[in-house]
């Protein structure tokens, strides 16, 4: 049985950010992920967690200046110590919330920055964090996202993502898998998993087209979960997807697939 995780920045948007924990624990879900923590005090997140007895799943090491449009900062070669900066302040906030899992967003490399150049960044700024997660008890994950919705983001393929773990050397670090945007950019979801679960410490989900949620489009849920269960994951799913209508309203997916 999958055990799903609300995304509170694409779930339950009609209510301020601070507001959604109530409203996902009431939903059902036992666990959050979100982009970023940052912009809140970390005791005024682990009181909203506590209250409502969710886990913090997962979040994002901060990622540059996403307002502006930057989606990661891991693989600019002139932005090494703010990265590395950025690594301690979600330390401090993952153990805030308790968090065992941070994912690191490569970004999108800029024209005038050599692939070479570029791999040798990611590669280098990845070790320095497996480094200091690995030592607080923390897991690094990578995430590769389809080039249709942000163009040029660097990490867009599975094997890609394997290749770049090897190459760092380190253990600490797994793969965040998510299936809308390996939809996109390669299918093959069910052999993906079956193959790599072993290297995939969190799965995200979304529908296609659309990324709205499960049962509005072309991927076959309840032939994945099933395949999970099978394969024995035990890690969580996150719900980072667009809701069709409102959020509540859209939640009849998850008994509607037997979960």
């Amino acid at each position: 049985m999958p055990r799903f995780a609300a995304n509170l920045t694409m779930l339950f948007n009609e209510l301020k950010f601070i507001e959604r924990f109530e409203a996902a624990a009431k939903a059902g879900f036992r666990g959050v992920e979100y982009l970023f923590p940052y912009a809140f005090p970390e005791d005024q997140l682990a009181e909203k967690l506590g209250c409502h007895d969710l886990v913090q799943v997962l979040f994002n090491l901060p990622a540059g200046d996403w307002a502006q449009g930057e989606r990661g900062i891991a693989v600019l070669p002139d932005r090494i110590g703010e990265f590395q900066d950025g690594v301690g302040k979600a330390i401090d906030y993952a153990q805030a919330l308790g968090c065992t899992q941070l994912n690191c967003l490569a970004g999108i490399r800029p024209g005038d920055v050599a692939e070479d150049k570029a791999h040798a960044t990611l590669v280098a700024n990845l070790r320095f964090a497996a480094d200091q997660l690995q030592a607080v008890g923390i897991r690094l994950l990578v995430e590769a996202i389809n080039t249709r919705d942000i163009p040029g983001f660097y990490l867009c393929g599975t094997q890609q993502a394997l290749d770049l773990i090897s190459a760092t050397g380190r253990e600490n670090i797994s793969v965040q898998y998510d299936i809308y945007h390996m939809q996109r950019m390669e299918g093959e979801l069910a052999a993906t998993l079956e193959k790599h679960l072993p290297r995939i410490a969190h799965i995200q989900l979304a529908d296609n087209p659309g990324r709205h949620e499960p049962g509005t489009g072309e991927i076959n849920y309840p032939f994945l979960f099933a395949l999970l269960d099978r394969l024995g994951y035990d890690g969580w799913i996150g719900c980072e997807y667009k809701p069709l209508t409102t959020t509540t309203e859209g939640l009849g997916w998850i008994p509607a697939m037997g979960n």
